[in-house]
């Protein structure tokens, strides 16, 4: 049960249900799919708190199709998520077309996401993620493929700006995809030069909205909390947004989020402010749910580690406590540090505020040889990709 929490008032902002297909949400918030981070244990975490679309990990494609365990592990629900939706990636038409067919025959998803924009070497170096939207045929296929075995459920697309800003791909592959029937478009506002460096340039999303007209556009990057999610709304005109980084250890932001875009009611929508009692119960919550998505306390107790930097930012939680919490390796031992903690102290604001997770720095994208010589495949290119598309998923 989510806990009590302190609350003060931001002006409100009414925005329409977004439709996705035949899925409505009544926030049009998504919740981007994190490797590592968005389990099922995360997203329910997240549905306590708020209403949204809540993705899971990306899946790759092939993993998927040989039901390695754990990608099956990573497409099951929980049955309170009755919204079920998944992100695939995959360089190859047939084998993305067969792992829609397999989720959509075995009444396993309600919606399908495709990932075109992540932007790590070890994907993009083999022609995946951010840098197959340049190969406009091989991903007009992909996104037919996905379509046309998805049947009734909705496929979408999350994508970026482009390789690099020399190479923007964004415009054309949208095109695309509102050609091949894809039901809405994210797009984070960075190039996968651009890592997750600097500024998302939001214009990229006004851009998109005014040549997309069908279906609608989601907006990604850089939002940290519910009002600038209501910003990046009324500065692009996009229909939604989609939220990644911002979330770490603020599973309460989705609060934020559907108070900020929901019915005008009153003088304004509450803001979250928790108390450092609030945290440290929700990341006990959070233990409490890995330990049941894993199936192992030990490695629950593991896997919630990476999450403490995000959990107490901004509060006065010492270093040696610190380092404690992020080396637990029992639910009882997180019980007696987290029992040492002043349940009282307040909200620490901006401390707790803006910017979470790795920003990293602007990097040459890496690719296969010769890749940008060509928006097509040449030669022994689409040999190679086979190899961009490993058996494991989630990152």
């Amino acid at each position: 049960m989510t806990p009590a929490l302190t609350a003060s008032r931001t002006d409100p902002a009414a925005v329409p249900a977004l439709r996705i297909g035949p899925l409505t949400l009544d926030v049009p918030v998504v919740l981007a799919p994190m490797a590592g981070i968005t389990n099922t244990a995360f997203r329910r975490l997240c549905r306590e708190f708020g209403a949204g679309l809540y993705v899971s990990e990306m899946i790759t494609s092939r993993a998927l199709v040989e039901r390695t365990p754990g990608s099956m592990r990573l497409i099951d629900h929980h049955e309170s998520e009755t919204t079920r939706s998944i992100q695939l990636y995959g360089v190859d038409p047939k084998t993305i077309g067969e792992a829609v067919t397999m989720l959509v025959s075995e009444d396993r998803a309600d919606h399908i996401d495709l990932n075109f924009g992540c932007p790590v070497p070890k994907v993009t170096r083999k022609g995946g993620g951010a840098a197959l939207p340049w190969k406009l045929g091989l991903f007009r296929s992909i996104v037919e493929a996905a379509v046309n075995a998805a049947g009734a459920v909705p496929v979408t697309i999350k994508m970026r700006k482009g390789i690099d800003s020399d190479h923007l791909t964004y415009l054309e592959a949208a095109r695309a995809a509102e050609g091949a029937g894809v039901s809405a478009i994210a797009l984070h506002a960075r190039t996968a030069s651009d890592y997750y460096s600097g500024q998302a340039d939001w214009s990229a999303i006004a851009t998109l909205k005014q040549a997309i007209t069908s279906i609608p556009v989601l907006g990604n990057g850089d939002i940290w909390s519910a009002q600038d999610a209501v910003r990046m709304v009324a500065e692009t005109g996009c229909d939604g947004v989609v939220v990644g980084r911002g979330c770490l250890g603020r599973p309460w932001l989705f609060g934020d989020l559907a108070a900020a875009f929901g019915p005008a009611e009153g003088t304004g929508a509450a803001l979250i402010q928790p108390n450092l009692g609030v945290v440290a119960d929700t990341f006990r919550r959070h233990t409490e749910l890995l330990t049941e998505f894993f199936d192992s306390e030990e490695r629950a107790c593991r896997d919630v580690r990476k999450h403490v930097a995000w959990y107490f930012k901004g509060y006065s939680v010492g270093g040696e406590l610190r380092a404690s919490l992020a080396s637990v390796v029992s639910l009882a031992q997180l019980d007696d540090l987290l029992g040492t903690l002043d349940p009282t102290q307040e909200y620490p604001g901006i401390g707790a505020e803006g910017p979470r997770g790795r920003a990293g720095s602007p990097k040459k994208t890496s690719l296969p040889e010769h890749w940008l010589e060509s928006q097509e495949l040449v030669g022994s290119e689409r040999a190679r990709l086979t190899e961009g598309e490993g058996d494991t998923s989630g990152g």
